[in-house]
């Protein structure tokens, strides 16, 4: 019973804190949260207690926690996930030139 009032809790509060997020992402994340809520749910656990224990903001406990679980995340994704993150990180490569200017 509480099973599907947990996620649907987890799913409202994914949504909150991925507000700014552009929807193929937050889809790719929504369904890899989906796929192994506990691994999720531990890396939360984790966030929360690297930033009350050494008052690092979000960002840095994220980088100090997720490349820990970097193969775990990425077992979570599909293989459209994965060509996807692919291209958005190839993406991002190439566009400046090698003095920091934009590539037109």
């Amino acid at each position: 019973m509480f099973g599907k009032v947990k996620d649907f809790a987890v799913k409202k509060l994914l949504e909150k804190q991925l507000k700014g997020v552009p929807e193929d992402q937050k889809q790719m994340i929504m369904g890899m949260v989906e796929k192994n809520p506990e691994l999720f749910g531990k890396i939360a656990k984790e966030l929360q207690a690297e930033m009350k224990v050494n008052g690092n903001n979000q960002m840095s406990a994220a980088m100090k926690v997720l490349p820990k679980y970097q193969k775990e995340i990425m077992e979570c994704m599909s293989p459209e996930m994965k060509e996807k993150l692919i291209k958005q990180q190839m993406g991002t490569q190439g566009q400046f030139n090698p003095d920091g200017s934009v590539r037109k």
